[in-house]
């Protein structure tokens, strides 16, 4: 826990992806802080800022699972969000889990959700006056089928309709922010997947630290002035 309280607060509210879900020896859980993009991110910021990581594998932006308790992250958002107040910065990073066939989301639900998820962290309540939190959208990694895990978490059947829909859900993401004129960094340009095809590939977490971190900075400028 960073202790500096003129630190900025930076929440990392995602899904596996910002858990640290291993792409390769999966059965091994997640990896270690200073392995998972989120601890490489404190690193790079330093004791000026403080990230909160708040990943869940399987997380959705406003579904639930019928076999799996607590993945609704919209239900949990604001609750996160009020019991880390005052957050300065959100970098949300939601939406592959959607795509699962068991959902039969389209792109375009998808992305309206993820509006919703905005809506609730602009207008959440604050006891600090000001403006809300900055939010930083992370676009989605690319969906590999080729790796040779890949087919132990998806159908075959499945696949090329699933790695479509993610490479259009790229795109979406990307436009949601443009319309709603918040941060954008695109995961995909910078980081690749591990042998599940799914998540990121270990040596892909420091790229994405620092990829996230001139997001922060950026959105942060604008916060702490």
């Amino acid at each position: 826990m960073n202790t500096n309280p003129d630190a900025v607060t930076v929440l990392c509210y995602g899904d596996s992806n910002t858990y640290g879900q291993r792409g390769e020896d999966v059965d091994r859980g997640r990896w270690p802080i200073d392995v998972r993009w989120t601890g490489l991110l404190q690193d790079l910021l330093g004791d000026g800022y403080s990230v909160i990581e708040e990943g869940l594998n399987g997380r959705t932006t406003d579904l639930d699972y019928p076999d799996r308790v607590g993945r609704n992250g919209r239900a949990y958002l604001v609750p996160c969000l009020q019991s880390h107040d005052p957050v300065d910065v959100v970098v949300l990073w939601l939406g592959a889990n959607d795509l699962k066939p068991q959902f039969g989301r389209s792109v375009a639900d998808i992305a309206v959700a993820l509006g919703r998820l905005l809506d609730d962290i602009e207008t959440m309540p604050s006891y600090r006056e000001g403006p809300p939190p900055r939010i930083v959208l992370l676009g989605p990694t690319p969906i590999d089928s080729t790796r040779p895990d890949f087919s132990e978490f998806c159908p075959p059947e499945f696949a090329p309709a699933l790695v479509a829909k993610a490479d259009e859900l790229r795109v979406a993401v990307r436009a949601l922010a443009a319309e709603r004129g918040v941060g954008y960094a695109d995961v995909g340009a910078v980081a690749g997947v591990g042998d599940d095809g799914m998540h990121l590939a270990r040596d892909a977490h420091p790229a994405v630290a620092a990829l996230v971190a001139g997001a922060v900075r950026a959105a942060s400028a604008v916060t702490v002035c």
